[in-house]
């Protein structure tokens, strides 16, 4: 057993390292002319400024990163903010990088990465920023995919769905991008500052409503996606993908030597995810990443990644499996608003938890995986890209 987890976390290691933002960002900066502003934010911010400084010493630089992962730079200003939920020192932090872009004399060079979204909060229009944290906590208990709660928030900001490029102009901005989100699509990576929006209001309201969250988001929200506003003209940017899930997996599934790679990104509900990995595991080592969601009904501690895998040890004790280990981990190194990135579990897992049934209906996998000695804990790795798996089936694997 403790070879087997032992595989599985040189195996994680490898798709977190493949997506090491400084030599990321290094490998493209040979084509960019030397900008007058870089503004880097996200998980990984720190890193990819790192980078960028490496080349364009002296260039005015604000790092906007999650507390975790906020240490000093030379020759940049580091600021730390709230994620997943955003706080007043974003909301500062947004208005810094605003004023900076707004000051900006020549071209801006973008470093972006995932958890932007939360740590740039910059209202728009009359809201505040409790307005958005009102909806921002709604949303990740509502079971929306990522694009969607990114559609929701963009229309609730000043800097999301391409505020950069209207604050920078006229300006050009070239984008770094590391993403964390599936499909790689632009506009939802930390809700696309550099990219057109996702949707409309008219859309942001209609995902509200099927969610059952309409009647629950603060009045001002409701006033302000109420009011009709056209989809303003972009300048034209430069984005450029750095860095995604599919090539962490590719690393893994270089790690692992001979190791099945389900073809498809894991998404959905956790439930769903769990069945569709168990039934398309195949004996050896099989791989994927993705993004699941969850669906809050309780008020215990635990993450998209910590419930998936304990529905895994759940779904592979139904089928029987005997001798296997799975870790399922966020590459960011945090699992929702706990200190792991995920869980590793075996065919041991569930004997060691008291009432597995009864955690699990109260979203309280944290519990239930300490319990078993299952939290994966990684610390804060310095990147972001969505999340990745790790399944195990047979004997003992050195």
């Amino acid at each position: 057993m403790d070879d087997r987890r032992d595989l599985a976390r040189r195996i994680f290691a490898a798709g977190v390292m493949a997506a090491d933002p400084v030599a990321a960002v290094t490998r493209h900066l040979d084509d960019i002319a030397t900008p007058a502003l870089t503004i880097a934010v996200g998980k990984a911010a720190r890193g990819m400024a790192q980078a960028a400084l490496g080349r364009f010493a002296g260039v005015p630089t604000i790092v906007v990163t999650n507390y975790e992962n906020a240490q000093p730079l030379d020759g940049a200003q580091v600021l730390a903010a709230g994620h997943p939920v955003p706080d007043d020192n974003g909301a500062e932090a947004a208005k810094a990088v605003i004023a900076a872009l707004q000051a900006a004399k020549g071209p801006v060079l973008a470093l972006i990465s995932g958890g932007g979204s939360a740590l740039l909060p910059a209202p728009a229009g009359a809201l505040t920023l409790a307005d958005k944290i009102a909806v921002n906590t709604l949303l990740l208990g509502s079971g929306l995919d990522i694009r969607d709660m990114n559609l929701i928030r963009q229309q609730l900001s000043d800097l999301k769905g391409g505020g950069m490029l209207r604050h920078a102009a006229p300006h050009p901005v070239t984008a770094l991008i590391l993403s964390d989100v599936v499909g790689n699509d632009l506009s939802a990576i930390a809700s696309g500052p550099t990219a057109r929006p996702i949707g409309t209001a008219a859309q942001a309201v209609t995902l509200l409503q099927s969610a059952g969250l309409w009647d629950r988001v603060p009045p001002a929200v409701r006033d302000h996606l109420g009011q009709a506003r056209p989809v303003p003209d972009l300048p034209a940017a430069l984005n450029i993908l750095i860095g995604s899930n599919a090539q962490s997996v590719a690393a893994m599934a270089k790690a692992a030597g001979a190791a099945f790679v389900i073809p498809e990104p894991v998404t959905g509900d956790v439930a769903d995810a769990a069945q569709l990995i168990c039934d398309q595991a195949r004996p050896g080592i099989t791989l994927w990443g993705g993004e699941t969601t969850v669906v809050l009904k309780g008020k215990g501690r635990g993450g998209r990644n910590q419930e998936l895998a304990l529905r895994i040890a759940i779904e592979a004790a139904r089928r029987g499996w005997v001798a296997w280990t799975c870790l399922q981990g966020g590459s960011d190194g945090r699992d929702g608003p706990t200190e792991a990135a995920g869980g590793i579990v075996d065919q041991d897992t569930l004997a060691r938890i008291d009432d597995v049934a009864g955690l699990l209906a109260n979203n309280d996998s944290h519990a239930a995986l300490a319990q078993a000695g299952g939290l994966l804990m990684t610390g804060a790795t310095g990147t972001n890209v969505a999340d990745l798996g790790v399944l195990i089936r047979g004997g003992s694997h050195d």
